[in-house]
């Protein structure tokens, strides 16, 4: 059955019903912050990932623990995929002293050091020079270690991008690109914002590899990423993955989607790379439609869970407020 399923070397068939769930509780934890927002529980903005689960759960799933990340705005689905718990990240977005950030940071600013996330970032392409930077120090200091850096298509047009890209390139650093190119930036088509079809064919000018993959699709993702990683690792220097996906809400909580058709939406939502993913393990005999029910209830318990967990967590108090910052 691996080789039908055509697995990368570092996943086994054991470890497809953790990543079937990983889906979930990304999928369930968005829609629980979604209905939070619209409710004025919880302030300051959110961009939501439901739709893209494949992108951050595939890409992450070939790494190993000492590898690092860097995430994105529309973070939460690669904190969730790196291992982070989702009381932590919920307490976080509830302002609570028990958030990864101690309820400093927010939506846009997770982090989680230990477990190789150095953070989501609020601004666009923010995470290219850190994941760049990272990848250098692991270089110098022989440690071995592989760096994802993830940014969306409207990221690409930054001067980082080019900056950060170039600089890997010559260097050979052991850093993979990986572009979630979910159709729109703000509120405008990629398409009328870049005169190339892809993003990866940018990979040419700087004389690295650039491969395109099916965001919605786990296992296609696990390939490209997890070919990628193998030439980072083995000194052969950065790569651009570029993984079409669709965010299924609007690019943050204020955004009404009027620049996209309900057709488009609904010709995306039968991509629904969780559904997908369940098929395939079905009709594989490696999970039963039970196992798979359970798998997603288990799920959206643990994200229940994490509700409770946050509203019964302590405010920071004023005491709190020069706690943890550098000046």
């Amino acid at each position: 059955m691996t080789q039908k399923l055509n697995l990368p070397p570092r996943v086994a068939e054991k470890d497809l019903a953790d990543l079937y769930k990983q889906m979930w509780q990304i999928r369930f934890f968005e829609e629980k912050v979604d209905e939070f927002f619209a409710k004025g529980m919880i302030h300051g903005t959110t961009h939501l990932a439901v739709g893209q689960e494949a992108s951050a759960v595939g890409s992450i799933a070939v790494l190993e623990d000492r590898d690092k990340i860097t995430s994105t705005h529309r973070g939460h689905g690669h904190c969730i995929a790196k291992g982070a718990e989702v009381n932590g990240m919920m307490a976080e977005l509830f302002g609570r002293t028990t958030g990864y950030c101690k309820g400093k940071g927010g939506s846009m600013h997770i982090a989680d050091v230990e477990k190789g996330n150095l953070g989501a970032n609020g601004i666009v392409g923010g995470g290219f020079a850190i994941a760049t930077g990272a990848a250098l120090t692991s270089q110098m200091k022989k440690e071995g270690f592989v760096v994802l850096c993830f940014f969306g298509d409207g990221a690409s047009n930054e001067g980082s991008f080019h900056e950060a890209i170039n600089l890997a390139s010559i260097w050979k650093l052991p850093v993979v690109f990986i572009c979630e190119n979910n159709q729109y930036g703000m509120s405008g088509p990629a398409k009328e914002m870049m005169n190339v079809g892809n993003v990866a064919q940018r990979a040419e000018s700087y004389g690295i590899p650039g491969k395109v993959v099916d965001g919605n699709d786990i296992f296609d993702v696990m390939n490209g990423v997890g070919e990628a990683v193998d030439r980072a690792r083995n000194g052969e220097g950065p790569s651009i993955v570029e993984a079409k996906t669709y965010r299924w809400k609007g690019h943050s909580k204020s955004d009404a989607k009027k620049y996209r058709t309900r057709e488009e939406e609904k010709e995306w939502r039968l991509k629904d790379p969780i559904e997908r993913m369940r098929l395939i393990l079905v009709v594989e005999g490696l999970l039963t439609e039970e196992e798979a029910e359970k798998i997603k209830a288990d799920a959206k318990e643990e994200v229940e869970g994490s509700v409770d967990f946050a509203a019964n967590s302590p405010h920071p108090t004023l005491d709190d407020l020069m706690e943890d910052i550098y000046a």
